[in-house]
Protein backbone atom coordinates (compact mmCIF):
# COMPACT_ATOMS: atom_id res chain seq x y z
CA UNK A 1 0.00 0.00 0.00
CA UNK A 2 1.52 3.30 -1.12
CA UNK A 3 0.80 6.28 1.14
CA UNK A 4 1.40 9.98 0.61
CA UNK A 5 0.54 12.82 3.00
CA UNK A 6 0.00 16.39 1.86
CA UNK A 7 -0.40 19.50 4.04
CA UNK A 8 -3.41 21.54 2.91
CA UNK A 9 -3.63 24.04 5.77
CA UNK A 10 -2.33 24.58 9.30
CA UNK A 11 -3.97 21.42 10.62
CA UNK A 12 -5.57 19.97 7.48
CA UNK A 13 -3.90 17.06 5.73
CA UNK A 14 -4.67 14.87 2.72
CA UNK A 15 -3.65 11.26 2.53
CA UNK A 16 -3.87 9.13 -0.60
CA UNK A 17 -4.68 5.46 -0.03
CA UNK A 18 -4.31 2.75 -2.63
CA UNK A 19 -5.91 -0.68 -2.13
CA UNK A 20 -5.80 -3.76 -4.39
CA UNK A 21 -9.18 -4.77 -5.78
CA UNK A 22 -8.34 -8.41 -5.01
CA UNK A 23 -8.16 -7.68 -1.28
CA UNK A 24 -11.63 -6.09 -1.38
CA UNK A 25 -13.17 -8.87 -3.46
CA UNK A 26 -11.60 -11.60 -1.34
CA UNK A 27 -13.15 -10.16 1.82
CA UNK A 28 -16.52 -9.68 0.09
CA UNK A 29 -16.52 -13.34 -1.03
CA UNK A 30 -15.57 -14.47 2.49
CA UNK A 31 -18.40 -12.52 4.11
CA UNK A 32 -20.96 -13.65 1.55
CA UNK A 33 -20.01 -17.31 2.14
CA UNK A 34 -20.36 -16.81 5.89
CA UNK A 35 -23.72 -15.10 5.36
CA UNK A 36 -24.93 -17.91 3.10
CA UNK A 37 -24.60 -20.39 5.99
CA UNK A 38 -27.26 -18.64 8.07
CA UNK A 39 -29.36 -16.52 5.69
CA UNK A 40 -33.07 -17.37 5.36
CA UNK A 41 -34.98 -16.93 2.10
CA UNK A 42 -38.37 -18.11 0.96
CA UNK A 43 -38.14 -21.33 -1.03
CA UNK A 44 -34.78 -22.41 0.41
CA UNK A 45 -33.75 -24.28 3.52
CA UNK A 46 -31.42 -22.38 5.90
CA UNK A 47 -27.85 -22.70 4.67
CA UNK A 48 -28.91 -23.98 1.25
CA UNK A 49 -29.39 -20.65 -0.54
CA UNK A 50 -27.22 -20.60 -3.73
CA UNK A 51 -24.27 -18.20 -3.59
CA UNK A 52 -25.48 -16.47 -6.76
CA UNK A 53 -28.78 -15.62 -5.02
CA UNK A 54 -27.02 -14.47 -1.83
CA UNK A 55 -24.66 -12.30 -3.88
CA UNK A 56 -27.55 -10.79 -5.83
CA UNK A 57 -29.49 -9.94 -2.65
CA UNK A 58 -26.67 -8.87 -0.32
CA UNK A 59 -23.69 -8.21 -2.58
CA UNK A 60 -24.04 -4.40 -2.68
CA UNK A 61 -24.43 -3.94 1.09
CA UNK A 62 -21.56 -6.33 1.85
CA UNK A 63 -19.37 -4.58 -0.73
CA UNK A 64 -20.16 -1.24 0.95
CA UNK A 65 -19.31 -2.59 4.42
CA UNK A 66 -16.04 -4.14 3.25
CA UNK A 67 -14.98 -0.95 1.45
CA UNK A 68 -15.64 1.10 4.60
CA UNK A 69 -13.80 -1.38 6.81
CA UNK A 70 -10.80 -1.79 4.53
CA UNK A 71 -10.38 1.91 3.84
CA UNK A 72 -10.77 2.65 7.55
CA UNK A 73 -8.15 0.04 8.43
CA UNK A 74 -5.80 1.36 5.77
CA UNK A 75 -6.24 4.92 6.99
CA UNK A 76 -5.62 3.96 10.62
CA UNK A 77 -2.52 1.96 9.71
CA UNK A 78 -1.14 4.76 7.54
CA UNK A 79 -1.83 7.44 10.16
CA UNK A 80 -0.16 5.29 12.81
CA UNK A 81 2.86 4.67 10.57
CA UNK A 82 3.17 8.41 9.90
CA UNK A 83 2.70 9.09 13.65
CA UNK A 84 -0.22 11.42 13.01
CA UNK A 85 -2.67 12.33 15.81
CA UNK A 86 -5.90 12.52 13.83
CA UNK A 87 -8.56 14.93 15.11
CA UNK A 88 -12.09 13.85 14.25
CA UNK A 89 -13.21 11.64 11.40
CA UNK A 90 -11.56 11.85 7.95
CA UNK A 91 -13.57 12.69 4.83
CA UNK A 92 -12.81 9.90 2.38
CA UNK A 93 -13.66 10.03 -1.33
CA UNK A 94 -12.80 7.59 -4.11
CA UNK A 95 -10.58 8.92 -6.89
CA UNK A 96 -11.16 8.23 -10.56
CA UNK A 97 -8.49 6.99 -12.94
CA UNK A 98 -6.85 4.48 -10.61
CA UNK A 99 -4.55 1.89 -12.25
CA UNK A 100 -6.10 -1.43 -13.24
CA UNK A 101 -6.61 -3.71 -10.28
CA UNK A 102 -6.42 -0.90 -7.73
CA UNK A 103 -8.76 1.46 -5.89
CA UNK A 104 -7.49 4.89 -4.83
CA UNK A 105 -8.98 7.15 -2.16
CA UNK A 106 -8.30 10.64 -0.86
CA UNK A 107 -8.66 11.06 2.91
CA UNK A 108 -8.85 14.69 4.08
CA UNK A 109 -8.55 15.16 7.83
CA UNK A 110 -7.17 17.34 10.59
CA UNK A 111 -4.42 16.63 13.09
CA UNK A 112 -4.16 17.79 16.67
CA UNK A 113 -2.24 21.04 17.01
CA UNK A 114 1.02 21.79 18.73
CA UNK A 115 0.14 23.53 22.00
CA UNK A 116 2.49 26.23 23.21
CA UNK A 117 2.02 27.38 26.81
CA UNK A 118 3.76 30.60 27.77
CA UNK A 119 5.41 31.46 31.07
CA UNK A 120 2.74 31.12 33.74
CA UNK A 121 4.86 33.12 36.17
CA UNK A 122 3.97 36.20 34.11
CA UNK A 123 0.23 35.55 34.44
CA UNK A 124 -1.90 37.37 37.02
CA UNK A 125 -4.79 35.49 38.61
CA UNK A 126 -7.40 36.89 40.98
CA UNK A 127 -7.83 34.43 43.85
CA UNK A 128 -11.09 34.83 45.71
CA UNK A 129 -11.71 34.04 49.35
CA UNK A 130 -14.57 34.59 51.80
CA UNK A 131 -15.49 33.88 55.39
CA UNK A 132 -18.51 32.15 56.89
CA UNK A 133 -19.64 34.73 59.44
CA UNK A 134 -22.20 34.57 62.24
CA UNK A 135 -24.41 36.79 60.07
CA UNK A 136 -24.32 34.13 57.32
CA UNK A 137 -25.36 31.49 59.84
CA UNK A 138 -28.19 33.74 61.07
CA UNK A 139 -29.34 34.21 57.48
CA UNK A 140 -29.39 30.46 56.90
CA UNK A 141 -31.34 29.99 60.13
CA UNK A 142 -33.93 32.50 58.86
CA UNK A 143 -34.25 30.53 55.63
CA UNK A 144 -34.74 27.28 57.57
CA UNK A 145 -37.36 28.96 59.76
CA UNK A 146 -39.23 30.30 56.72
CA UNK A 147 -39.27 26.81 55.20
CA UNK A 148 -41.09 25.60 58.32
CA UNK A 149 -43.35 28.57 58.99
CA UNK A 150 -47.06 28.23 59.69
CA UNK A 151 -49.84 30.68 58.85
CA UNK A 152 -52.81 32.07 60.76
CA UNK A 153 -55.57 34.19 59.26
CA UNK A 154 -55.41 37.85 60.25
CA UNK A 155 -58.45 39.84 61.43
CA UNK A 156 -60.60 41.32 58.65
CA UNK A 157 -59.48 44.87 59.43
CA UNK A 158 -55.75 44.03 59.42
CA UNK A 159 -53.93 45.27 56.29
CA UNK A 160 -51.59 43.11 54.23
CA UNK A 161 -47.95 43.66 55.17
CA UNK A 162 -44.56 42.22 54.26
CA UNK A 163 -44.17 38.53 55.22
CA UNK A 164 -47.94 37.96 55.01
CA UNK A 165 -49.41 35.36 52.69
CA UNK A 166 -52.30 36.76 50.66
CA UNK A 167 -54.92 34.99 48.58
CA UNK A 168 -56.24 37.11 45.72
CA UNK A 169 -58.29 37.11 42.54
CA UNK A 170 -56.95 39.28 39.74
CA UNK A 171 -57.50 40.12 36.10
CA UNK A 172 -55.36 42.24 33.82
CA UNK A 173 -56.22 43.88 30.49
CA UNK A 174 -54.14 45.64 27.87
CA UNK A 175 -56.05 48.25 25.85
CA UNK A 176 -59.22 46.82 27.33
CA UNK A 177 -58.50 43.28 26.17
CA UNK A 178 -57.67 40.29 28.44
CA UNK A 179 -54.37 38.50 27.77
CA UNK A 180 -53.08 34.99 28.40
CA UNK A 181 -51.88 34.47 31.96
CA UNK A 182 -53.42 37.75 33.11
CA UNK A 183 -56.22 36.23 35.19
CA UNK A 184 -56.27 33.98 38.26
CA UNK A 185 -58.50 33.04 41.17
CA UNK A 186 -57.43 32.07 44.71
CA UNK A 187 -53.85 32.92 43.83
CA UNK A 188 -51.43 32.93 46.78
CA UNK A 189 -48.13 34.75 47.20
CA UNK A 190 -45.92 36.12 49.95
CA UNK A 191 -45.86 39.90 50.21
CA UNK A 192 -42.39 41.41 50.08
CA UNK A 193 -40.53 38.32 48.83
CA UNK A 194 -40.33 39.28 45.17
CA UNK A 195 -42.68 36.60 43.91
CA UNK A 196 -44.71 39.21 42.01
CA UNK A 197 -43.72 42.31 40.07
CA UNK A 198 -43.01 45.35 42.24
CA UNK A 199 -46.13 47.30 41.19
CA UNK A 200 -48.35 44.31 42.00
CA UNK A 201 -46.90 43.97 45.50
CA UNK A 202 -47.18 47.70 46.11
CA UNK A 203 -50.86 47.62 45.14
CA UNK A 204 -51.69 44.73 47.49
CA UNK A 205 -49.59 45.98 50.42
CA UNK A 206 -51.96 47.77 52.83
CA UNK A 207 -55.16 46.29 51.39
CA UNK A 208 -57.62 44.49 53.69
CA UNK A 209 -59.64 41.31 53.17
CA UNK A 210 -62.60 41.93 50.87
CA UNK A 211 -61.11 45.04 49.30
CA UNK A 212 -60.62 45.51 45.56
CA UNK A 213 -58.34 47.87 43.69
CA UNK A 214 -57.52 48.80 40.11
CA UNK A 215 -53.97 49.81 39.25
CA UNK A 216 -51.63 50.09 36.24
CA UNK A 217 -48.69 47.68 35.86
CA UNK A 218 -45.85 48.24 33.38
CA UNK A 219 -44.26 44.96 32.29
CA UNK A 220 -40.46 45.19 31.92
CA UNK A 221 -38.98 45.15 28.42
CA UNK A 222 -37.20 41.88 29.24
CA UNK A 223 -40.27 40.21 30.78
CA UNK A 224 -40.40 36.47 30.03
CA UNK A 225 -43.87 36.79 28.50
CA UNK A 226 -43.00 38.29 25.10
CA UNK A 227 -46.65 39.15 24.28
CA UNK A 228 -46.83 41.59 27.19
CA UNK A 229 -43.18 42.64 27.59
CA UNK A 230 -42.82 46.43 27.53
CA UNK A 231 -46.59 46.98 27.67
CA UNK A 232 -48.76 48.48 30.42
CA UNK A 233 -51.77 46.57 31.74
CA UNK A 234 -54.66 47.64 33.95
CA UNK A 235 -55.21 45.15 36.77
CA UNK A 236 -58.09 44.64 39.13
CA UNK A 237 -57.17 42.72 42.28
CA UNK A 238 -59.43 41.52 45.10
CA UNK A 239 -57.90 40.38 48.39
CA UNK A 240 -59.79 37.34 49.72
CA UNK A 241 -57.60 36.29 52.64
CA UNK A 242 -54.56 37.56 54.54
CA UNK A 243 -52.48 35.21 56.69
CA UNK A 244 -49.69 36.16 59.07
CA UNK A 245 -46.60 33.98 59.11
CA UNK A 246 -45.48 32.38 62.37
CA UNK A 247 -41.80 31.43 62.43
CA UNK A 248 -40.62 28.65 64.76
CA UNK A 249 -38.27 29.65 67.57
CA UNK A 250 -34.64 28.64 67.32
CA UNK A 251 -34.44 26.17 70.19
CA UNK A 252 -33.66 22.53 70.89
CA UNK A 253 -37.00 21.40 69.48
CA UNK A 254 -36.25 23.20 66.23
CA UNK A 255 -32.78 21.64 66.06
CA UNK A 256 -34.26 18.20 66.70
CA UNK A 257 -36.85 18.70 63.92
CA UNK A 258 -33.96 19.25 61.51
CA UNK A 259 -32.35 15.94 62.45
CA UNK A 260 -29.28 17.52 64.08
CA UNK A 261 -27.28 14.93 66.05
CA UNK A 262 -26.36 17.47 68.74
CA UNK A 263 -29.92 18.81 69.11
CA UNK A 264 -28.94 22.09 70.75
CA UNK A 265 -28.84 25.63 69.43
CA UNK A 266 -25.04 25.54 69.47
CA UNK A 267 -25.08 22.15 67.75
CA UNK A 268 -27.44 23.51 65.10
CA UNK A 269 -25.26 26.53 64.42
CA UNK A 270 -22.14 24.33 64.26
CA UNK A 271 -23.86 22.03 61.75
CA UNK A 272 -24.90 25.01 59.61
CA UNK A 273 -21.36 26.41 59.71
CA UNK A 274 -19.95 23.05 58.62
CA UNK A 275 -22.35 22.81 55.68
CA UNK A 276 -21.78 26.42 54.64
CA UNK A 277 -18.00 26.02 54.79
CA UNK A 278 -18.27 22.93 52.58
CA UNK A 279 -20.43 24.81 50.05
CA UNK A 280 -18.13 27.85 50.19
CA UNK A 281 -15.15 25.62 49.50
CA UNK A 282 -16.71 24.21 46.33
CA UNK A 283 -17.87 27.63 45.11
CA UNK A 284 -14.49 29.23 45.73
CA UNK A 285 -12.83 26.34 43.96
CA UNK A 286 -15.12 26.81 40.94
CA UNK A 287 -14.55 30.58 40.88
CA UNK A 288 -10.77 30.33 41.27
CA UNK A 289 -10.66 27.49 38.75
CA UNK A 290 -12.36 29.72 36.19
CA UNK A 291 -9.84 32.51 36.82
CA UNK A 292 -6.91 30.08 36.57
CA UNK A 293 -8.22 28.54 33.36
CA UNK A 294 -8.73 31.98 31.84
CA UNK A 295 -5.10 32.81 32.62
CA UNK A 296 -3.94 29.50 31.14
CA UNK A 297 -5.84 30.03 27.89
CA UNK A 298 -4.52 33.60 27.64
CA UNK A 299 -0.95 32.26 27.88
CA UNK A 300 -1.48 29.55 25.26
CA UNK A 301 -1.07 29.44 21.49
CA UNK A 302 -2.69 26.79 19.30
CA UNK A 303 -4.80 26.28 16.20
CA UNK A 304 -8.21 24.71 16.71
CA UNK A 305 -9.17 21.51 14.83
CA UNK A 306 -12.51 22.47 13.28
CA UNK A 307 -13.66 18.84 13.28
CA UNK A 308 -13.42 18.77 17.08
CA UNK A 309 -15.12 22.18 17.33
CA UNK A 310 -17.98 20.88 15.14
CA UNK A 311 -18.35 17.80 17.35
CA UNK A 312 -18.60 20.06 20.40
CA UNK A 313 -21.13 22.31 18.68
CA UNK A 314 -23.23 19.25 17.80
CA UNK A 315 -23.08 18.13 21.42
CA UNK A 316 -24.18 21.55 22.69
CA UNK A 317 -27.01 21.73 20.14
CA UNK A 318 -28.18 18.26 21.17
CA UNK A 319 -28.13 19.35 24.81
CA UNK A 320 -30.12 22.50 23.99
CA UNK A 321 -32.76 20.50 22.14
CA UNK A 322 -33.00 18.04 25.04
CA UNK A 323 -33.52 20.99 27.41
CA UNK A 324 -36.25 22.42 25.17
CA UNK A 325 -37.94 19.02 25.02
CA UNK A 326 -37.84 18.71 28.81
CA UNK A 327 -39.58 22.09 29.03
CA UNK A 328 -42.38 20.75 26.86
CA UNK A 329 -41.49 22.61 23.65
CA UNK A 330 -43.19 20.94 20.68
CA UNK A 331 -40.89 19.45 18.02
CA UNK A 332 -37.85 20.48 20.08
CA UNK A 333 -35.71 17.87 18.32
CA UNK A 334 -36.36 19.68 15.02
CA UNK A 335 -35.76 23.19 16.31
CA UNK A 336 -33.39 25.08 13.97
CA UNK A 337 -30.33 26.05 16.01
CA UNK A 338 -27.53 27.61 13.92
CA UNK A 339 -24.01 26.41 14.67
CA UNK A 340 -22.88 30.00 15.23
CA UNK A 341 -25.01 30.21 18.39
CA UNK A 342 -22.69 27.79 20.17
CA UNK A 343 -19.45 28.35 18.25
CA UNK A 344 -17.77 30.70 20.79
CA UNK A 345 -18.61 28.35 23.65
CA UNK A 346 -17.50 25.29 21.69
CA UNK A 347 -14.23 26.90 20.62
CA UNK A 348 -13.42 27.87 24.20
CA UNK A 349 -14.15 24.35 25.46
CA UNK A 350 -12.00 22.74 22.78
CA UNK A 351 -9.17 25.23 23.32
CA UNK A 352 -9.27 24.73 27.09
CA UNK A 353 -9.44 20.95 26.77
CA UNK A 354 -6.37 20.82 24.53
CA UNK A 355 -4.38 23.21 26.71
CA UNK A 356 -5.28 21.41 29.94
CA UNK A 357 -4.35 18.04 28.39
CA UNK A 358 -0.96 19.44 27.41
CA UNK A 359 -0.32 20.83 30.91
CA UNK A 360 -1.40 17.56 32.57
CA UNK A 361 0.93 15.58 30.32
CA UNK A 362 3.88 17.96 30.76
CA UNK A 363 3.68 18.17 34.57
CA UNK A 364 2.15 14.83 35.61
CA UNK A 365 -1.09 16.33 36.92
CA UNK A 366 -3.25 13.24 36.37
CA UNK A 367 -5.71 12.33 39.13
CA UNK A 368 -4.32 9.98 41.77
CA UNK A 369 -6.58 7.29 43.33
CA UNK A 370 -6.34 8.90 46.79
CA UNK A 371 -7.36 12.29 45.33
CA UNK A 372 -10.40 10.73 43.68
CA UNK A 373 -11.32 8.96 46.93
CA UNK A 374 -11.00 12.17 48.95
CA UNK A 375 -13.13 14.14 46.48
CA UNK A 376 -15.91 11.54 46.48
CA UNK A 377 -15.92 11.45 50.29
CA UNK A 378 -16.25 15.25 50.39
CA UNK A 379 -19.18 15.11 47.99
CA UNK A 380 -20.83 12.35 50.03
CA UNK A 381 -20.34 14.11 53.38
CA UNK A 382 -23.38 16.37 52.89
CA UNK A 383 -25.75 13.39 52.53
CA UNK A 384 -27.51 11.47 55.27
CA UNK A 385 -25.87 8.16 54.29
CA UNK A 386 -22.40 9.03 52.95
CA UNK A 387 -21.31 5.40 52.55
CA UNK A 388 -24.18 4.75 50.12
CA UNK A 389 -23.19 7.79 48.05
CA UNK A 390 -19.57 6.62 47.91
CA UNK A 391 -20.70 3.19 46.65
CA UNK A 392 -22.96 4.92 44.12
CA UNK A 393 -19.96 6.74 42.61
CA UNK A 394 -17.67 3.71 42.59
CA UNK A 395 -20.40 1.58 41.03
CA UNK A 396 -20.46 3.47 37.73
CA UNK A 397 -17.50 4.06 35.39
CA UNK A 398 -19.10 7.14 33.86
CA UNK A 399 -19.55 8.82 37.24
CA UNK A 400 -15.98 7.92 38.19
CA UNK A 401 -14.71 9.42 34.93
CA UNK A 402 -16.56 12.65 35.74
CA UNK A 403 -14.98 12.78 39.20
CA UNK A 404 -11.54 12.07 37.71
CA UNK A 405 -12.00 14.98 35.27
CA UNK A 406 -12.88 17.32 38.14
CA UNK A 407 -9.84 16.23 40.16
CA UNK A 408 -7.59 16.79 37.16
CA UNK A 409 -9.02 20.30 36.76
CA UNK A 410 -8.36 20.91 40.46
CA UNK A 411 -4.75 19.74 40.03
CA UNK A 412 -4.32 22.07 37.05
CA UNK A 413 -5.83 24.96 39.02
CA UNK A 414 -3.48 24.38 41.96
CA UNK A 415 -0.51 24.19 39.58
CA UNK A 416 -1.43 27.46 37.86
CA UNK A 417 -2.01 29.26 41.16
CA UNK A 418 1.35 28.02 42.42
CA UNK A 419 3.14 29.51 39.40
CA UNK A 420 1.16 32.66 38.61
CA UNK A 421 1.04 36.00 40.40
CA UNK A 422 -2.06 35.77 42.58
CA UNK A 423 -4.05 38.79 43.67
CA UNK A 424 -6.10 38.02 46.78
CA UNK A 425 -9.68 39.28 46.73
CA UNK A 426 -12.04 39.01 49.68
CA UNK A 427 -15.69 38.79 48.59
CA UNK A 428 -18.84 39.06 50.63
CA UNK A 429 -20.43 35.75 51.59
CA UNK A 430 -23.80 36.69 50.06
CA UNK A 431 -22.15 37.72 46.81
CA UNK A 432 -20.40 34.37 46.54
CA UNK A 433 -23.52 32.40 47.36
CA UNK A 434 -25.65 34.43 44.98
CA UNK A 435 -28.10 35.43 47.69
CA UNK A 436 -30.08 38.63 47.55
CA UNK A 437 -30.86 40.86 50.47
Amino acid sequence: MAVTVETLDKLERKMTLTLPVTAIQSEVDSRLKKLARTVKMDGFRPGKVPMSVVAQRYGYSVQFEVMNDKVGEAFAAAANEAKLRVAGQPKITEKEGAPAGELTFDAVFEVYPEVKIGELADAEVEKTSTEVTDAAIDRTLDILRKQRRTFAQKPADAPAADADRVTVDFEGKIDGEPFEGGKAEDFQFMVGEGQMLKEFEQAVRGMKSGESKTFPLAFPEDYHGKDVAGKTADFMVTVKKIEAANLPEVNEAFAKSLGITDATVDGLRADIRKNLEREVKFRLLAKNKQAAMDALVAKSELDLPQAIVKNEIDRLVEGARADLKQRGIKDADKAPIPDEVFRPQAERRVRLGLVVAELVKAHDLAAKPDQIKTHIEELAASYERPADVVRWYYGDNKRMAEVEAIVIENNVTDFILSKAKTVEKQVDFDELMGQQG
